[in-house]
């Protein structure tokens, strides 16, 4: 396993690439179901989905998912996803190995079709630390 410190080149901003890229011009055809598909899925309840949730695993995170606060204006360290905290994310720029993501909130709404709400927190992160990356399903986020 590599550390944060090692520069090597790194599969997770290729991928980021292109699911920053797809985000960017949208599209309804169904592919399989990889990180890396070359469109966004779309489906009987997402007409057109826009965002290709991620979640981020760090080097030295000993498993556990990159949690970021739901706010800007919190400054508590998060370790796990909490009504504060969210370990899902849109990513939004991608500039040499490092990458601007939106953190996710749940929809507080329950009877959406889509699970994540946009909020006004980013963050970005050197992905030569990054280690492993989960795409969820992909989905609609309104004001992206």
């Amino acid at each position: 396993m590599s550390n944060c410190n090692e520069k090597n080149d790194n599969s997770i901003v290729g991928i980021l690439r292109v699911i920053l890229a797809l985000q960017q011009n949208a599209c309804p055809d169904n592919c399989l179901d990889t990180c890396d598909r070359p469109v966004l899925g779309g489906g009987s309840g997402c007409l057109i989905c826009n965002t290709r949730p991620v979640m981020l695993y760090t080097c030295c995170g000993n498993g556990q998912p990159w949690a970021m606060p739901v706010t800007k204006d919190d400054t508590s360290a998060c370790t796990t996803a909490s009504e504060t905290c969210s370990t899902v994310f849109r990513v939004e720029k991608v500039e040499g190995d490092a990458a601007t993501f939106r953190v996710l909130a749940p929809n507080p709404d329950t009877t959406s079709l889509y699970p994540y709400v946009s909020t006004n927190s980013f963050f970005t992160m050197d992905l030569d630390c990054c280690c492993a990356l989960r795409c969820l399903s992909d989905t609609y986020i309104e004001c992206v």
